[in-house]
């Protein structure tokens, strides 16, 4: 679990539906991870994944993160691959709090 003092929000991000909006995806994929992982490193990813169609196509993504503040948050997806690489055309944020089971 994250650090209980930071805000948790969902982010569901949504890719292009152009022709090529799978290349680009592939094409940043690698480095779009690393930046998860050291989210994850630093207690600030608790979960994500990619959306798929009813074919098993990635078309966007879902992650749960934890940060100090939306502007971190903001700072963060602003420089993430799949932002500055033009993967993501439509993201929603909201603030999330995780169940403790």
């Amino acid at each position: 679990m994250p650090d209980s003092s930071l805000q948790q929000y969902v982010i569901i991000a949504y890719d292009g539906t152009d022709v090529d909006a799978l290349q680009r995806r592939f094409a940043v994929r690698d480095k779009h991870l690393e930046t998860v992982r050291k989210l994850k490193a630093e207690g600030r990813f608790i979960e994500g994944g990619a959306i798929l169609d009813e074919n098993g196509k990635m078309t966007g993504s879902v992650a749960f993160v934890a940060f100090p503040s939306r502007t971190e948050l903001d700072t963060w997806l602003n420089n993430d691959p799949y932002v500055t690489g033009n993967v993501w055309q439509k993201i929603e944020i909201k603030p999330f709090r995780c169940v403790t089971l």
